[in-house]
């Protein structure tokens, strides 16, 4: 049955159709004949017991430059006229980002939430997956210079990021001498009021960090995702290169132990970042990014699979 798909996101004029994840969902949904709808976060409205975004109706072809055309806007009531939202605008996980899972927690007795607001908002990315502590590199949570300066005496180079950070951005190694280490401290002090993540430096980043998803707990497939020369990151936002890769015996131990929790948590669209083939760094459930990737080198089609796990999702509901 066609379903009504309200997709929240950035704007789609400013994506790259190339490799965007989001973009490719959407072109899978239409393929299927669903009704797409596009609309910004900041869109979102509440009155009267209702949750409703100023939405276009939308389509969108494979061709850069003229990807999207938009219908007429109208009041799209997300409760009672949708059957599906897909919660896609990036981060950064703000409290615009927090207010927005909150609004549409409000309509998930209704409407299907890809991913379910409640779960988001309850994993960020960089803290849930200290649930999963035996499978990650010594790791720090902590605005404190002392304690970053003897975490670095105790496991030798480290690497210093934001906890809430995104796309690479604003990801220090400070080698063992611990030269700068009091200055970004200061810094990321005065830039943010959460505590920072501090974790040892794994060589092994140098031959990639790869990209794994996860669709409704199975595999759907990898990317490993090269630093350019010069860098430690390797996102593709900030010049890494992706290559084929295959999941090591570890990388599978790590997402079959990942696995129920996510069913459970309704986490359908899932990408973790696992270093040297058994460091796991991240839980990406956001706005995961990847499945083109993916799909260019494995020859599938991930976006299929996402949508075969949200309509049975949606038939389970009756």
């Amino acid at each position: 049955m066609p379903l009504t798909v309200a997709v929240q996101m950035d704007p789609l004029d400013a994506i790259n159709i190339a490799g965007d994840s989001t973009f490719a969902l959407m072109l899978s949904a239409q393929a299927r004949g669903h009704r797409l709808f596009h609309y910004a976060p900041e869109a979102l409205n509440y009155a009267d017991g209702r949750v409703w975004a100023k939405a276009h109706p939308v389509t969108v072809q494979r061709v850069a430059g003229n990807h999207f055309e938009f219908g007429d806007p109208v009041a799209l009531d997300l409760g009672e006229e949708v059957d599906v939202v897909l919660m896609r605008q990036d981060p950064p996980f703000d409290l615009g980002y927090i207010t927005a899972t909150h609004l549409l927690e409000r309509i998930a007795d209704k409407t299907l939430v890809v991913n379910d607001p409640a779960s988001v908002r309850n994993a960020p990315e960089k803290v849930w997956v200290l649930d999963f502590a035996r499978f990650m590199p010594p790791t720090l949570i902590t605005r404190d210079y002392d304690e970053a300066k003897a975490f670095l005496a105790k496991h030798g180079a480290i690497v210093v990021k934001p906890l809430h950070g995104n796309g690479g951005k604003a990801i220090f190694k400070i080698d063992t001498d611990g030269a700068n280490l009091s200055s970004l401290i200061e810094v990321f002090n005065t830039a943010y009021r959460e505590p920072h993540m501090v974790q040892a430096f794994l060589p092994d980043v140098a031959k990639g960090d790869k990209r794994i998803v996860l669709v409704d707990g199975e595999v759907a497939g990898a990317v490993n995702r090269v630093p350019g020369e010069g860098e430690i990151r390797s996102n593709l936002a900030v010049g890494g290169t992706a290559a084929k890769t295959q999941l090591t015996a570890k990388e599978e131990e790590i997402c079959a132990a990942l696995a129920p929790e996510l069913k459970r948590r309704g986490l359908i669209f899932v990408g973790i970042d696992v270093i040297g083939g058994e460091w796991l760094t991240e839980i990406n459930v956001t706005s995961p990014t990847g499945i083109v990737a993916i799909d260019t080198f494995n020859g599938t089609d991930t976006a299929a699979m996402i949508w075969d796990a949200i309509e049975r999702r949606v038939a389970a509901r009756g």
